[in-house]
């Protein structure tokens, strides 16, 4: 964290780090995540002295809330798909890829 940063900001940090490394990403991920976060939660508040454009017109990132993720909340992930097909007994479902065992699934 920046020195200067306030007491509500390093909870912030450790918090979403936690998260971050509870979800399963590397340290040095977590603390990336949790540093971006925050410091475009200071741009935004008006806490830092420089600050781009996006990170003061974007929304928020808590409450964007993984809008911008890969896939999305809605699409089944890998493993789903195969154990899918694993239940309707597809053969050569354990050298499909992800959008193979979509197409053989039907989705």
């Amino acid at each position: 964290m920046p020195r200067g940063s306030s007491q509500k900001r390093e909870r912030q940090y450790e918090h979403i780090k936690e998260s971050a490394e509870q979800r399963g990403e590397s340290t040095k991920r977590a603390k990336e995540i949790a540093a971006r976060t925050v410091n475009k939660e200071r741009a935004q508040s008006g806490e830092s002295r420089t600050a781009s454009r996006s990170s003061t017109q974007d929304k928020s990132p808590s409450k964007r809330g993984g809008e911008r993720s890969r896939s999305g909340s809605q699409e089944p992930t890998y493993d789903q798909l195969y154990a899918e097909a694993k239940r309707r007994n597809i053969d050569g479902r354990s050298s499909m890829n992800k959008a193979e065992l979509k197409r053989a699934l039907g989705s």
